[in-house]
């Protein structure tokens, strides 16, 4: 479930309680906490609601000006059900404390390996981990599409990837293009320290 930037302040200000969403069935479930460019975002009780029963209230606590401007924001599916969905900022991402760690300690490092080796053996690619980490690494703010060009890699699967070591804290990523976060390049430099 994608927002918007401005959506999202929102919802961290706490001025944006609600989302609409038009589907054919439920694209996430209560409970969830969704990872978003804010921190993490949790997700109410998840109802379905009828066009007419959307009041001009619930459409400025989603975020826009009266029901009108909400409903033009739907790109009108056949047969889609309307989601009407409560939201709350929940906390930091959890990714960001993690990735700024300069220390590892024998035993995380060792997980953080494992966890590593478990990505390059169920790719049907072959190991790429150390190859992603070392040309993020040489080439900070490159975009996806510059990286796959360089490793011929396709772009898509590039960028699913790379949030795999971004969720370990290993990579950050930018609007545009991505790094190595501290605790990757200390990652890295116990790995060449091993050779």
């Amino acid at each position: 479930m994608l927002f918007k930037e401005i959506h999202l302040a929102g919802i961290k200000s706490g001025k944006i309680t609600l989302a609409f969403r038009q589907w054919k069935q439920a694209a996430v479930k209560s409970g969830t906490l969704l990872k978003t460019s804010v921190g993490l975002v949790e997700i109410g009780a998840i109802e379905t609601v009828d066009e007419s029963a959307i009041t001009d209230q619930e459409a400025v606590s989603a975020g826009f000006k009266d029901k009108t401007q909400l409903l033009k924001s739907f790109r009108q599916y056949h047969l889609a059900t309307i989601f009407r969905i409560p939201v709350r900022y929940h906390s930091e991402d959890p990714r960001i404390k993690l990735r700024e760690r300069t220390e590892l300690s024998e035993e995380q490092f060792v997980q953080l390996k494992i966890k590593i080796a478990r990505l390059d053996t169920f790719s049907k690619q072959g190991p790429w981990t150390r190859l992603i980490l070392s040309t993020i690494k040489e080439n900070p703010n490159l975009h996806a599409i510059g990286i796959a060009r360089l490793l011929g890699f396709e772009k898509e699967w590039l960028k699913l990837n790379i949030r795999k070591l971004k969720n370990l804290g290993l990579t950050i990523s930018h609007t545009v293009g991505y790094e190595i976060s501290p605790l990757g390049e200390q990652f890295i430099q116990l790995l060449e320290a091993e050779e």
